[in-house]
């Protein structure tokens, strides 16, 4: 029986074939890899998949789905989760001694930001990380300072992660299609973030770009003073686009 994509959970399913070998290419998938899919869907990326690995998991939230996963393959070689991805947790998956988890998924363009902001959390767990997802949202992601695209985004995930846009994906890869170019990011884990409190950084990050058109003494005003921005290497003239990660770091480290 033909699944139904649902809107509501932004359900758009990889079916060219070409797109999806190339996916696999760049993940590597090796037979006591500890691997976790976020949103299989139909499918498709898990069967190739499972030709690498010995066995996986997967996180889906349609129950429907959830059923048909059940009858299509072996529960010894694929572990179902049925849950939101948002909420599930991805440490109380087992992972050997000595080893990692590595992620993958499809992501819903409606929760990518949420859900990488809460994959963030498993970082220090996690061998590293690729999904599909919006290519401007990818592009956000890697964005360096200066650029129109450097925002939140950029700064939180660049602190945990070495990110990179690998390929990109069109509409027509998918069914439906969706309306825009999707792109995959490699995301692995930095051994050694620079050390910082997520929260308090998260509070600057938000403050600074909620105003991002004024300048940084402006955005961050009740927050800083102009002697706590120039102790922290920070122009109280600069743009909040224009201000790198570390000085963002040693912000967060004065609250």
């Amino acid at each position: 029986m033909k699944h139904i994509p649902r809107k509501r959970f932004g359900q758009n399913f990889l079916t060219d074939d070409t797109v999806l070998y190339n996916i696999i290419r760049v993940i590597d998938p090796q037979p006591k890899d500890t691997m976790v899919e976020i949103g299989p869907g139909l499918a498709a990326m898990t069967r190739l998949l499972l030709e690498g690995v010995e066995q996986m998991h997967v996180v889906e939230l349609d129950r429907d789905l959830v059923e048909r996963l059940k009858k299509n393959f072996d529960s010894k070689r694929l572990i179902i989760h049925s849950a939101d991805a948002l909420q599930f947790d991805f440490s109380c998956i087992p992972v050997p001694a000595g080893s990692k988890l590595r992620v993958v998924g499809n992501l819903p363009y409606n929760i990518s930001s949420p859900l990488l902001f809460h994959l963030a959390e498993m970082a220090p767990h996690v061998q590293d990380q690729h999904f599909m997802l919006q290519k401007e949202v990818v592009e956000r992601m890697v964005a360096e300072p200066g650029s129109k695209t450097y925002g939140r985004l950029s700064v939180m995930l660049q602190w945990r992660y070495h990110m990179e846009l690998m390929f990109v994906v069109p509409p027509t890869a998918f069914d439906p299609p969706p309306r825009v170019d999707s792109a995959i990011v490699r995301m692995i884990p930095l051994p050694n973030p620079l050390p910082c409190d997520q929260a308090k950084l998260e509070q600057v990050v938000l403050k600074a770009f909620s105003q991002r058109r004024k300048v940084i003494r402006n955005c961050l005003s009740g927050m800083f003073t102009e002697s706590d921005l120039l102790e922290a290497s920070v122009d109280p003239q600069a743009r909040p686009e224009i201000i790198p990660l570390e000085q963002y770091v040693a912000l967060a480290n004065r609250l």
